[in-house]
């Protein structure tokens, strides 16, 4: 059972999952070659600068951007669920996600990128788009979850902030995936008013490095 909702520029699906109700707010490209499905994390929704400027910038470089509310979000939950329960809302809106035809990226920040990690080989995904990744909890490097990342099994993008108390890009280990720093950024990607770069111009380094990463998928 799903319910649609259309407006100037997006349309909103309703998609029933194992987990509950999910919803996916499409930003269609005109002639689209990608879909990018991007969920958020366990503190915030579709809303997020990031989230909410690749659906306004992707799609004229031909990127279908869906942004996916889990259920936890759509019933008006605070806290977010178990990994588990993430993974299964993401699955269930899967299909939905696959229905235009196109290859998906499964995507989404800090925890929505860890979804799309661990279910990326299994759901058949193009790439992964790790916005945000959380590689371990504020203060405590020892409970890495690099394991997660260095799992997807796809070609894989991370973008992360130069002061993200949840993982700095030199944190990172090597891998096979592709790595972005936003000067300054924490984990929401917002900068401090002294940095040498505006707030925009850290947006547009997230923006700028999709766009070309999409671009240099086959």
């Amino acid at each position: 059972m799903t319910h649609v909702t259309k407006t100037a520029d997006a349309t909103t699906e309703t998609v029933e999952t194992d987990a509950g109700a999910a919803r996916i707010t499409w930003h269609e490209a005109k002639k689209a070659r990608l879909v990018l499905a991007v969920g958020h994390g366990a503190g915030g929704g579709i809303e997020a600068r990031d989230l909410t400027a690749l659906a306004e910038v992707l799609p004229a470089h031909g990127v279908t951007v869906a942004r996916v509310e889990q259920p936890w979000r759509v019933a008006g939950k605070k806290l977010a669920p178990a990994p588990k329960t993430l993974d299964t809302g993401w699955r269930g809106i899967w299909p939905a996600l696959a229905r235009p035809g196109l290859p998906v990226i499964s995507g989404g920040r800090s925890a929505g990128a860890r979804v799309a990690c661990r279910t990326a080989t299994e759901l058949g995904a193009h790439a992964v788009l790790a916005l945000s990744f959380p590689l371990h909890p504020p203060g405590k490097p020892e409970k890495s979850r690099a394991d997660e990342l260095l799992g997807s099994g796809v070609p894989t993008l991370v973008v992360q902030g130069g002061n993200d108390p949840f993982g700095k890009p030199a944190e990172f280990p090597e891998g096979t995936y592709a790595l972005v720093e936003v000067p300054y950024g924490d984990h929401g990607f917002a900068v401090p008013k002294r940095a040498d770069l505006s707030q925009d111009e850290a947006v547009a380094v997230i923006t700028d490095a999709v766009v070309e990463w999409t671009g240099s998928l086959g």
